[in-house]
């Protein structure tokens, strides 16, 4: 049931990205006078669809949905009629062509801008900005950086929101440069603190949050670090933890809090830790090891199953704000966060390419499905937000000046465009069999680390 439902979530989420990317080749085509002989959402054999009678069309479903292909009239691809040649696109003059390639991933971009517009005109209670915990032996607590003060802008970047600032936060992934925080204290008064990294969310890191790594976390509540409930097959239940238990300390780390207990508990799966818990007031010994669990992205973390026994939670007023846009600031605040992620993914790529990242970042459709079904799972916010997510990778990776790409082939039109004619057949079959290559590679890597994630 579970696999059902993720194919079925990645399906939504994916299908009307891949089959709007392909429309935009499409309407562009016909706008420019190409004859289009096929659309079709996924690869290989047909399994459903219809031919248009007034244009020829054969619009198709097919079986391999990982992706999407619009089909045009072409010589390089079967014989044209003398009556046609100028419907073909191999005829079309560079400009033309250059529209008809980069419209797939102009279309994503459109959609990305659209989704995030619609989720910034919705009004939404957040967490203030305000440092609510500086961790030890963190680049912020290196800093000196207070508890209380507000958060403002991260590299002189302004930050509203908590994303935007672990957004901000990761682009810096990899890098040994100081990274630049600007704080306002309750007297409004800004100061900017100059944190060290080396290698920043590298090592040690790895598998945390970009917050967590660099070392300040917004507000939490003081949850006392009492058991409520436990799962039957838990570890925390197998090794004699009760309902009630108040833990005071693991291994030797004194536990005031619920989250600390947690924090210690994520990080050590399959490492046997010992428990000081008071049981009636009288201390009791436990010694438990943390079930290793992974998150979407393969993350392993460490669960004992059991949760806390207090559920009411009030949040200081000090400590929320609400966002909330016109139509016209929503809109400028989509095409700035469409922006940023577009550099920040091409960055990353950089980053991957260069060593300063693990090419285990890179995630393939598997990881995407997972993701996918999760965002179901918290709301429809996420959904959109996910749905934009996505739709912005596609139109960046679509865009890499990769053969076989609609960025090579731009790559290819823009030469063409210069010298004033296409380059030689030969040329151009050895670049689309070099970018096969690469893609696969990329494909097979990026499926490994998703099936690594897995087992």
């Amino acid at each position: 049931m579970t696999f059902l439902l993720t194919l079925l979530a990645a399906i939504f989420v994916l299908g009307p990205l891949i089959a709007l990317h392909e429309w935009g080749h499409y309407i562009v085509a016909r706008l420019c006078g190409v004859k289009v002989l096929t659309y079709s959402i996924g690869f290989g054999p047909k399994i459903a669809g219809w031919t248009s009678k007034k244009s020829g069309i054969d619009y198709r479903i097919s079986a391999l949905p990982l992706g999407g292909y619009v089909k045009m009239l072409d010589e390089r691809e079967g014989e044209v009629s003398a009556d046609e040649l100028h419907l073909a696109f191999n005829r079309q003059h560079p400009l033309k062509k250059i529209a008809v390639v980069a419209a797939g991933s102009l279309m994503n971009f459109i959609i990305a801008i659209a989704l995030f517009w619609v989720l910034f005109m919705t009004p939404s209670e957040q967490l203030a900005t305000k440092i609510g915990q500086i961790l030890p032996d963190t680049p912020a607590a290196i800093a000196n950086m207070p508890v209380g003060d507000k958060i403002i802008a991260i590299d002189g970047h302004k930050v509203q929101t908590w994303e935007g600032i672990n957004y901000r936060l990761a682009n810096r992934m990899g890098e040994t440069q100081n990274i630049s925080i600007t704080l306002e204290s309750a007297e409004q008064a800004t100061q900017t603190y100059l944190a060290p990294v080396t290698e920043f969310m590298q090592g040690d890191a790895q598998g945390k949050d970009a917050l967590t790594s660099f070392g300040m976390l917004p507000w939490q509540p003081q949850i006392a670090p009492v058991i409520g409930e436990l799962s039957a097959d838990g570890a925390a239940s197998l090794q004699g933890m009760q309902a009630g238990d108040q833990i005071t300390a693991i291994n030797d780390t004194l536990i005031t809090d619920w989250i600390s207990a947690t924090r210690v508990i994520r990080d050590n799966p399959e490492t046997l830790l010992n428990f000081s818990v008071l049981r009636d007031g009288d201390p009791v010994m436990l010694q438990i090891m943390p079930q290793a669990k992974k998150d979407t992205l393969g993350n392993r973390y460490g669960q004992i199953g059991a949760m806390v026994a207090q559920t009411d939670i009030v949040i200081p007023d000090a400590y929320k704000t609400t966002v909330e846009y016109g139509a016209g600031a929503a809109l400028v605040q989509s095409f700035k966060k469409t922006e940023q992620l577009a550099v920040m993914t091409v960055s990353s790529m950089g980053k991957m390419l260069s060593g300063m990242i693990g090419l285990d970042n890179l995630s393939g459709p598997i990881t995407i499905a997972k993701v996918a079904k999760q965002s179901f799972d918290i709301s429809w916010e996420m959904v959109l937000s996910t749905a934009a997510l996505i739709s912005l990778s596609l139109a960046v990776l679509n865009l890499l000046p990769i053969p076989v790409l609609d960025g090579g082939h731009i790559v290819y039109y823009v030469i063409e465009l210069i010298r004033g004619k296409p380059l030689p057949e030969g040329v151009q079959i050895a670049g689309l069999n070099i970018g096969l290559l690469l893609l696969a590679g990329f494909m097979v890597l990026a499926i490994g680390n998703d099936i690594s994630r897995l087992f």
